[in-house]
């Protein structure tokens, strides 16, 4: 049997993602071994999330939020707390399209539970759900 063990996500500059993994999502850094490329591990409960710095990866090219591209969810027991938080962090899903704290957010839908997603700095698409 197979249980996922961490997301690895690519940025070109760790000083900007960092902080928002740390400081939007709460998470807190952990020991990371000394790899010559440069990075950062999060605990995220009993995964991790892995910051890589890698300019020459692949990164979205358009500031647009499409959930069916890929990326990645978090799961909370207290969405409504969430959407406080992204809310004093600047975050909004009346922000125009392009903005960088703009949200899209669904209470209900077909998932049967509710939904948000954004953009990191390096405009990957983080979801925040409320599944069960």
């Amino acid at each position: 049997m197979l249980a996922l063990h961490h997301v690895s996500i690519i940025t070109d500059d760790l000083d900007k993602s960092l902080p928002f993994y740390r400081d939007v999502f709460g998470l807190s850094e952990i020991p990371r071994p000394d790899f010559p490329v440069g990075g950062a591990w999060l605990a995220c409960g009993s995964l991790q999330v892995h910051l890589v710095v890698h300019p020459e990866g692949t990164f979205r090219q358009r500031p647009v939020i499409d959930r069916n591209d890929w990326h990645f969810a978090f799961r909370t027991d207290d969405f409504e707390a969430v959407l406080e938080r992204l809310a004093a962090l600047g975050f909004s899903g009346d922000l125009p399209e392009g903005d960088p704290k703009h949200m899209l957010i669904f209470r209900t839908g077909l998932a049967g539970f509710p939904q948000l997603y954004l953009r990191d700095p390096d405009l990957n698409i983080v979801e925040i759900n409320g599944a069960p």
